[in-house]
C-alpha cells in the first residue's frame, strides 16, 4: 500500500501493540526457565544466562540496523522478514538439544523481533501528529510494562506444566498471530527509497540524526530513567536475598508494585499527553521520579530496611517513567524529519547500550553503601531532567 493511504488507513492499535509487547514477553519468559535450562542441557548458569545477555545486545544492534532499513525499504518488508526470523527463533529454541541452538535461537528472536518493538513506534510517528503520537506511545508502553510484569509469572508456571519448550511455542504463537495481523491490516507507512543512494548511505542518515541538539537531549533524558529501571532489575533481587532474607517469590509479588507503577503512569501518558504537551510531560514525570528516588534514599538512611521502603518508592520511580517516557521519545523522534525508524532504532540503541552500562556499575558501587541505589536513581532522575530542559533549548 503506497504511503500517500497511510493517512486515510490507520493501523489498529491493538496491531502495534503485538508488534511492540512480541519482543519482550520472549525476554521476560526466558528468565524464570533459566535454572531448569541449566540442569536440562548440562551446562553453568553463566552460559544459560548468555541467552538473556545476548538477547539485549542484539535487541540495541538489530536496531540500528533495522532503522535504516526500514526508513529506505519501508516499513512492511522489514516488518515482515523480521518478524519471520523471529518465528524461526522460537522454534528452533521449542526443539533445541545443544546449548549453542538455545543461544543461536535468542539471537534469532532478538534481531527479528527488535523489528516489530522500532516499527510500531515509527509507523505511530508516521500517521500522528507528535502530541497525539506521545498519547498513542503511552499506550504501548502500557503494553509492554504489562507484558514485562506478567511474563515472568507466566513463564514460571509453563514450566511446571508442561516443561521449558512452553516458553518458545508460546513466543512462537504470539509472533505468528502478530504476523499474520500484520498481513492484513498493517499499511506502508513510508516511501520507501530504495532509489536514494547506496544502503550505505542510508545508514550515514544516523549523523543526521545526532546531529539534532533536540534529538540528542530528548533521547537522552528517556534514557536516563530506563536506566534507573535496568539498575533496579539489576540491584533489587540481590537486595531482597541479602539484606530482607526474601526468596524470588518474595520478590515477584513486591515487584508487581513497580510494574503497577509504569502501568499506571504509561496509561495516565495516554490520556493527557495531547493536552499536556510533550515537554511539560517530560518535566512532570521526570519530577516524580525524582521524587520516589528520594524517597527510597530517606527510607533507607531512617527507617529499618523493609519490602515497602525499596518497592513503594520504585513505584512512584517507574510512574513518573510512565509519563516521561512517551513524549520524550515522541519528541526524539519526530524532530528527524525523514528517517524515523533511524531515529527511532538509534533511540532503542542508546537506551539498551547506556542502560546495561549503568546497571553493571551499579552493584560495584553498592559494595560501599545499599544507599547507592537510590543515590544512582536520584542522579539518574535529575540527569534526566536536566537533558529534557536542555532538548527544549534546542527545538
Amino acid at each position: 500500500m503506497p504511503a500517500s493511504s497511510a493517512t486515510q488507513v490507520k493501523t489498529p492499535i491493538l496491531l502495534l501493540a503485538g508488534m511492540a509487547i512480541a519482543s519482550p514477553v520472549a525476554l521476560n519468559l526466558y528468565a524464570p526457565v533459566m535454572p531448569v535450562l541449566a540442569e536440562q542441557f548440562d551446562t553453568s548458569s553463566f552460559t544459560i544466562q548468555l541467552g538473556f545477555t545476548f538477547y539485549l545486545l542484539t535487541l540495541a544492534i538489530g536496531q540500528l540496523i533495522s532503522g535504516p532499513l526500514a526508513d529506505r525499504y519501508g516499513r512492511r518488508p522489514v516488518f515482515f522478514w523480521g518478524f519471520l526470523l523471529h518465528i524461526l527463533g522460537a522454534l528452533l529454541g521449542a526443539f533445541a538439544f545443544e546449548v549453542w541452538q538455545l543461544l543461536l535461537a535468542r539471537i534469532l528472536q532478538a534481531a527479528g523481533g527488535c523489528t516489530g518493538m522500532l516499527l510500531a513506534r515509527s509507523i505511530i510517528l508516521d500517521q500522528h501528529g507528535k502530541d497525539k503520537a506521545a498519547g498513542m506511545l503511552g499506550y504501548i508502553t502500557m503494553g509492554i510494562a504489562s507484558a514485562q510484569a506478567l511474563a515472568p509469572t507466566m513463564g514460571g508456571y509453563l514450566n511446571l506444566a508442561v516443561g521449558w519448550q512452553s516458553v518458545f511455542w508460546v513466543s512462537m504463537a504470539l509472533g505468528t498471530i502478530v504476523w499474520l495481523g500484520a498481513l492484513f491490516t498493517l499499511p506502508e507507512t513510508s516511501t520507501p527509497k530504495s532509489n536514494s543512494g547506496s544502503l550505505l548511505q542510508s545508514f550515514s542518515r544516523y549523523g543526521t540524526v545526532l546531529s539534532s541538539r533536540h534529538y540528542i537531549f530528548c533521547a537522552l533524558s528517556a534514557t536516563m530513567t530506563a536506566s534507573g529501571f535496568f539498575v533496579f532489575m539489576t540491584c533489587a533481587p540481590f537486595i531482597v536475598a541479602e539484606f530482607l532474607q526474601g526468596n524470588s517469590a518474595d520478590y515477584g509479588n513486591w515487584f508487581l508494585l513497580v510494574a503497577g507503577g509504569f502501568w499506571f503512569g504509561s496509561l495516565t501518558a495516554g490520556k493527557i499527553s495531547v493536552k499536556v504537551g510533550t515537554q511539560r510531560m517530560m518535566l512532570a514525570g521526570n519530577s516524580l521520579s525524582g521524587f520516589g528516588a528520594l524517597l527510597m534514599l530517606g527510607l533507607f538512611l531512617f527507617t529499618p530496611l523493609s519490602f515497602l521502603a525499596l518497592f513503594m518508592p520504585m513505584a512512584f520511580y517507574t510512574y513518573g517513567r510512565g509519563l516521561s517516557q512517551p513524549s520524550a521519545q515522541a519528541a526524539a523522534i519526530s524532530s528527524t524529519t525523514g528517517a524515523v525508524a533511524t531515529a527511532t532504532g538509534m533511540l532503542g540503541f542508546l537506551q539498551l547500550t547506556i542502560g546495561s552500562l549503568i546497571a553493571q556499575i551499579t552493584p560495584l558501587l553498592m559494595e560501599f553503601s545499599i544507599n547507592m541505589l537510590p543515590l544512582v536513581l536520584v542522579s539518574l532522575a535529575l540527569l534526566a531532567s536536566l537533558f529534557a530542559i536542555k532538548g527544549s533549548q534546542g527545538e
